[in-house]
């Protein structure tokens, strides 16, 4: 990864863990193992498996994914976007430094006039919006994703823009036979039929292509 990228990686990781523990979404003596085998991801230079939201989410099953975007969605205000049901335009596309992206599991996707959409995983992360404020330098829309659409927009879009739109690896941010072994799942939602009534994503797919959802008058 580029050296840049590495103290980001650290500070944005760390501080993030920090909020679980804050939110009573972990625990610490969890935070502090996911910590040490995201040291070891680390070394090993592979960027898009640097989360420590996926160590505890799919390797430790400490957390569940959906429970943290449920959190900031109720205690931040922030709204939710698929980016697989997002049309976006190539120009952003290639405007797009992934190894920023995967460094702080963000992707700006849209602007409209002076404000930037970010879709991210990690918006409990000072550092993430700090890095992004100051990159875009105007006013974000934040906005809540999953780790596997994060990886999977990625993907596609590195692919694209290398002119190879069926090159591209796996869609998870972790190694799927590795995840295999441990027993854990590779996709960030459980594959089981959800009961009458619920949904297995954190969100419903939009009917649009907007990301905003605008809710019914009281």
């Amino acid at each position: 990864m580029p050296s840049e990228y590495r103290s980001l990686i650290m500070r944005s990781n760390r501080l993030l863990g920090a909020a679980l523990v804050e939110a009573n979404l972990i625990k610490i003596e969890d935070l502090e193992k996911a910590n040490e085998r995201l040291l070891e991801i680390i070394a090993l230079d592979q960027p898009r498996q640097c989360t420590v939201l996926g160590i505890l989410a799919y390797e430790m099953k400490a957390l569940r994914e959906e429970d943290a975007l449920q959190h900031v969605v109720d205690n931040e205000g922030v709204g939710l976007v698929d980016l697989r049901d997002y049309d976006v335009s190539d120009e952003v596309k290639r405007s797009i430094d992934p190894s920023a992206c995967w460094a702080t599991w963000a992707v700006p996707f849209d602007h409209e006039e002076d404000f930037h959409f970010v879709a991210t995983a990690y918006y409990l992360s000072p550092p993430v919006r700090a890095f992004w404020e100051k990159q875009l330098n105007g006013p974000i829309l934040w906005f809540g994703t999953t780790l596997e659409g994060i990886a999977d927009f990625l993907e596609k879009t590195e692919a694209e823009n290398s002119g190879n739109p069926a090159g591209g690896g796996t869609r998870s941010p972790f190694n799927p036979a590795a995840i295999a072994a441990a027993g854990a799942t590779v996709s960030p939602f459980p594959t089981a039929t959800p009961a009458a009534g619920t949904s297995n994503t954190p969100f419903p797919k939009p009917k649009s292509a907007s990301p905003f959802n605008v809710p019914a008058d009281n």
